[in-house]
């Protein structure tokens, strides 16, 4: 049984000076970084990954997900188009040694990292059963929108699901306090 670290849209335009900024966005990057360095190291502190995946929100024109005039709930200004800096992993993700990178939303809205697939075509939990995941943590941006569906994705999936809300940003106290109920009446295990 194989353990996976998933790294939800730690992404130039979900941080502060980005187009759509979470407070605390590079922070989370930097403390995900630290964590990183400890894997790569395989010190006596590191993490027991077999595996470390990340998604990035990748769109190409998305449709009404992007709007001059967003509601902020479904539609949102132009963030993380293809081609920007904006798209680009934040720099205090650092390193970056990912196994993988599921890219999602295209040519539409896309929350969950379980909506991506990687340059192969390979979707998120097929790649993941491929190796023999069961158990997964995820971290990210935002706790209440993508990191929120990629764990309750999870749990579809029959994952075993850690969210680790220290290494994870959200848009508003409000909605990430919600966000983290609804997540543990999925059955997903929160970690501070």
């Amino acid at each position: 049984m194989a353990r996976a670290l998933i790294v939800v849209d730690v992404q130039n335009d979900f941080c502060e000076g980005g187009s759509l900024p979470v407070a605390g966005g590079a922070e989370v990057a930097f403390d995900i970084g630290a964590l990183l360095h400890r894997w790569v190291q395989k010190g006596p502190d590191a993490p027991a990954y077999d595996v470390v995946v990340a998604s990035k929100d990748h769109h190409i024109d998305p449709g009404t997900h992007w709007d001059r005039e967003p509601d902020f709930r479904e539609s949102w200004p132009v963030h993380c188009k293809v081609g920007t800096d904006g798209e680009a992993f934040h720099p205090n993700l650092d390193p970056q040694p990912f196994d993988a990178i599921f890219l999602k939303g295209n040519h539409e809205a896309a929350y969950s990292a379980f909506e991506g697939r990687n340059l192969d075509g390979v979707r998120l939990a097929d790649w993941l059963r491929e190796r023999a995941v069961e158990e997964i943590d995820i971290c990210g941006i935002a706790t209440d929108y993508c990191v929120l569906q990629t764990a309750l994705d999870a749990v579809k999936e029959g994952l075993s699901t850690t969210v680790l809300l220290d290494l994870c940003a959200g848009v508003a106290p409000e909605t990430s306090t919600a966000a983290v109920g609804q997540m543990r009446d999925a059955g997903v295990e929160i970690l501070r």
